[in-house]
């Protein structure tokens, strides 16, 4: 256009040419079009303006690039800055992470819609850009004020409105909000079902989730990939084996699409509910160009939780030895978990070592835990105690308890009590240390401290959380509580148990399991 038939570009073409270079991300050639631009006389054009900041926002997602992005948003003149500009600045902002900058563009909108009538006010596309923001920081009061807002103003709550409400809710923890919500939305498609589904996977109410996705089901709506991943994930959680075979078959029958996240979320299920060699031939049907790291860590893991630790170093060794992706901290924490579950404590060390030599990662709280998890069960308590000191971040309750926990087993009273104190000092509130510190004193045949152990929650009013068990039968998941006879067959299990437990005394074994239900 400009070689052979000397033609210039107008305000119409730039956008359309600055769309292109974010899309291909020609960083260089974007800006060479905004120096065009000056020359041209169009530095003051909206039209070119927005399409700039997207440009600038989309080529790349470092800070220079949304630095260079709100540069030109500041220029453009406030007369003539429409919703467009306002919603490009924001997008950016989001697309970069900055998720507080994001709102605050969005907070600098709305003063200035309120104090002119002039100025531009929210549309859909901005409140949608709020609302994921909100969801992402856990932002939950902001978030009622625009859906507060969108209630005044008589906005119509369709389906992409509403999954927005329903994801920010569910981000934020509200899921009997989110719930309400997704009720509202009319002609739900698929995303709207995820949200809720993938919300209540989030606030691990599995159960929920997988009742959601049969209900789904049953409304004829086709289920894509994420929706598939998210109740797979669910499934694994709950130990629902059977529902996630079902899962399984139901894609296999329907023709979904079996992408990697599906393909890594059924690894993990089936790691999860204790088929490791089902996950191993769902991991092998991946070729090695494939795979992505979470493939090699899902599978590196579950080899690990299924006491299968040689197998998950080696498989840890084919991972670097491919030399196709290079392993995360993710990784290394089930590296770890299989040196700690087989009592590999050089290995461990190694490992640990490693992670930050070979791979520049920086070991997390995470990681440090699982190391005082692998010295505690070999017995090495003091050496435990040496590695918690020495740890250049703040040991949180997690490992303070770790410890704990490896003093019960093996019977370290003083340690014991020196970490429930710090325990209690982190965590006031909660029982998990007296019960543990307890227990210690059980097993030493130290009953008075037992005793003012019982007597101390009473009076501080602490109650121990109770225990929860799941079982799966014909692909229903059955919670069971400690104390709890709420469940409609309780009279049949206990009859059942009565009746197993006389065939075990017969063979001349005694248990006191029945004890609660006697008294």
């Amino acid at each position: 256009m400009r070689r052979r038939f000397k033609l210039l570009p107008d305000h119409h073409s730039f956008p359309f040419l600055l769309k292109a270079c974010a899309r291909l991300s020609l960083f260089q050639k974007g800006q060479e079009l905004h120096s065009l631009t000056f020359k041209l006389g169009l530095q003051h054009n909206v039209f070119v303006q927005n399409a700039l900041v997207s440009m600038y926002s989309f080529c790349g997602n470092g800070a220079a690039f949304l630095h260079t992005a709100r540069q030109v948003f500041d220029e453009i003149p406030l007369s003539v800055r429409d919703v467009v500009s306002w919603n490009s600045m924001i997008s950016g902002y989001l697309l970069g992470h900055c998720y507080w900058d994001a709102l605050k563009v969005f907070a600098e909108m709305l003063n200035m819609s309120v104090t002119d009538t002039i100025r531009p006010r929210p549309d859909n596309v901005t409140l949608l850009s709020a609302l994921t923001a909100c969801g992402r920081i856990g932002f939950l009061d902001l978030g009622r004020e625009i859906h507060g807002l969108l209630t005044r103003n008589a906005f119509v709550l369709d389906v992409v409105l509403g999954s927005s409400l329903v994801d920010m809710y569910a981000k934020c923890g509200q899921m009997e909000y989110a719930r309400k919500v997704f009720d509202t939305i009319p002609d739900k498609n698929v995303v709207c079902w995820t949200c809720l589904i993938a919300g209540y996977a989030h606030s691990h109410l599995f159960k929920e989730s997988i009742e959601l996705f049969r209900e789904m089901q049953a409304h004829g709506v086709t289920a894509d990939a994420a929706t598939i991943a998210c109740v797979i994930s669910s499934c694994g959680h709950s130990g629902a084996l059977d529902q996630g075979r079902w899962v399984h078959t139901l894609c296999e029958r329907t023709g979904i699409h079996f992408n990697l996240s599906v393909n890594n979320a059924l690894i993990d299920m089936y790691s999860k509910c204790g088929d490791i060699q089902r996950a191993l031939q769902i991991f092998h049907t991946l070729n090695l160009s494939e795979r992505d790291v979470f493939s090699w860590t899902a599978m590196i893991t579950g080899l690990a939780m299924n006491g299968l630790s040689d197998e998950a170093l080696n498989l840890f060794s084919q991972m670097e030895t491919s030399n196709v992706v290079k392993p995360n901290e993710v990784t290394y924490l089930g590296v770890l978990s299989a040196c700690s579950h087989a009592g590999l404590v050089d290995k461990g060390f190694y490992y640990f070592n490693h992670m930050t030599q070979s791979y520049n990662l920086k070991p997390r709280i995470e990681h440090y835990g699982c190391m005082v998890d692998l010295l505690g069960r070999a017995n090495l308590l003091v050496e435990a105690e040496k590695f918690i000191r020495a740890m250049p971040i703040e040991p949180d309750v997690v490992i303070w308890r770790s410890l704990l926990f490896a003093c019960t087993s093996h019977g370290n009273i003083e340690l014991a009590e020196f970490s429930a104190k710090r325990i209690e000092k982190l965590e006031p509130r909660r029982c998990g240390a007296r019960v543990l510190l307890s227990n210690v004193y059980a097993s030493a045949s130290r009953w008075s401290d037992v005793n003012n152990m019982r007597k101390g929650m009473a009076l501080r009013r602490i109650q121990k959380l109770p225990g929860c068990s799941f079982i799966e039968i014909d692909g229903v998941v059955h919670e069971f509580f400690v104390a709890d006879d709420s469940h409609c067959q309780m009279d049949s299990i206990y009859e059942m148990i009565i009746r197993i437990n006389r065939v075990i005394q017969v063979e001349g074994f005694e248990l006191d399991f029945l004890d609660y239900h006697s008294q």
